[in-house]
């Protein structure tokens, strides 16, 4: 099931930018210009470090080695 994104015109947006900002869902807005989109207004999330210590597990799996390039080699060439 499609969500029907919110769209604004823009001379709605511009009279009530701060308002609109304040209080934006995480899917946007579209701005409309005589009836075409224009552009998409998204909020910009930032994910504290601690939130990311984690979040791949389970979902990478290591093969072989990962302390080696499998390439034999004399350091005193």
């Amino acid at each position: 099931m499609k969500i029907k994104e919110k769209t604004l015109t823009a001379t709605e947006f511009k009279a009530k930018c701060l308002r609109i900002l304040d209080e934006l869902e995480p899917q946007g807005i579209i701005i409309l210009k005589r009836g075409r989109p224009v552009a998409k207004v998204t909020p910009l999330f930032r994910r504290r470090n601690q939130e990311l210590i984690g979040l791949m597990k389970g979902k990478i799996a290591i093969k072989g080695d990962i302390f080696s390039t499998g390439v034999k080699w004399n350091a005193q060439s």
